[in-house]
């Protein structure tokens, strides 16, 4: 009789750490599912992109050609690169390299993995950073914005951030180029590079990391503004409000909270459109990122140079979203 009770405090120390250990699991299993219908996303993207450089005129071979070749040494470099195979079967062998992290050879015989060594943290450090003052500009604005709900700073954030977002990254480029280069001279209009493939001060940062923060700080700011307004309508909030709490507390401890899943969401999105427009910005301003591999890439008809590039920014895209899609699911296991 007297084991009774020590079993059943056991059990209930216990039960809190299956409790978690279940939830976890089932967070997990949520976000497997959107996972596994990103990779296949990736791999038709992957399809698509081949089928498009196919469809492209010329080839690498002839892209690649130097001047007086002859029609069987343009032969002859066709088959080396495997341009004389089916579109199909070139797909699937550059597909079987990628569990091993081969990304197949260059049109000019060099590793893709190679060729994107040095690009690829350079346009990582420039979509990081933009994206980190997204974040922070997004949460800044859209609160004080729902702060003053109906106000002229309401009103003003509002219609800045939707004329900020309608700005496509080569205008903004553009604009900033002519102000704060051109016009003041205060930042560098071109990115140098150093010895060691970066760029070689940080002030030539400024300018691409403005270009892509400022149209999608326009975009987030509006999803923020509209989470919290869509969460001042909730019970919870109004019943805080009738309670006597401060607003700022009630925005920041019962309205922000119930908008993080909405917020996830929009700044997870906002990550396609970085690394979408840091192929205009990094060609505009010169910078040694990715951006600057593909449009070169394109140029030549390079397919696995262009795939393996599609491949790295798809990869990080999918993580970016994987990680909203546990937050989201989290925030929302967490509330029910």
């Amino acid at each position: 009789m007297r084991a009774r009770p020590a079993r059943r405090r056991v059990a209930a120390l216990s039960r809190p750490a299956d409790t978690g250990a279940r939830r976890a699991a089932h967070l997990a299993l949520r976000a497997a599912a959107p996972a596994g219908r990103r990779a296949l996303l990736l791999v038709v993207l992957l399809a698509a992109v081949f089928t498009a450089v196919e469809l492209l005129p010329g080839d690498a071979a002839g892209n690649s050609a130097e001047r007086g070749e002859s029609a069987a040494d343009l032969a002859a470099r066709r088959h080396l690169l495997g341009l004389d195979r089916p579109l199909w079967e070139r797909f699937a062998d550059w597909m079987g390299g990628l569990p091993t992290g081969d990304l197949g050879t260059s049109a000019h015989g060099q590793k893709v993995t190679a060729l994107l060594a040095d690009p690829l943290p350079n346009t990582l450090v420039l979509a990081v950073t933009a994206f980190l003052l997204t974040v922070a500009l997004s949460l800044l604005l859209g609160c004080w914005a729902a702060a003053r709900p109906g106000r002229p700073a309401d009103r003003v954030i509002g219609h800045a951030s939707t004329a900020a977002f309608a700005l496509p990254e080569f205008v903004v480029s553009a604009g900033l180029l002519l102000v704060l280069s051109l016009w003041t001279g205060w930042l560098p209009a071109v990115t140098v590079t150093g010895g060691d493939g970066r760029p070689a001060t940080w002030t030539m940062l400024v300018l691409p990391v403005l270009a892509l923060v400022i149209p999608q700080t326009g975009w987030n700011t509006r999803v923020v503004r509209g989470a919290l307004a869509d969460q001042a309508s909730t019970p919870h909030v109004q019943a805080a409000h009738l309670d006597g709490l401060p607003p700022h507390r009630v925005l920041l401890r019962h309205q922000l909270p119930g908008a993080v899943p909405a917020i996830a969401t929009g700044v997870a999105t906002s990550t396609g459109l970085l690394f979408g427009g840091a192929v205009v910005v990094e060609t505009l301003f010169n910078y040694p990122g990715i951006g600057t591999v593909l449009a070169s890439a394109v140029a030549a008809r390079d397919t696995p140079l262009i795939a393996g590039v599609v491949m790295c920014a798809g990869a990080v895209i999918s993580l970016v979203l994987l990680a909203a899609d546990l937050v989201r699911h989290a925030t929302l296991g967490a509330r029910t």
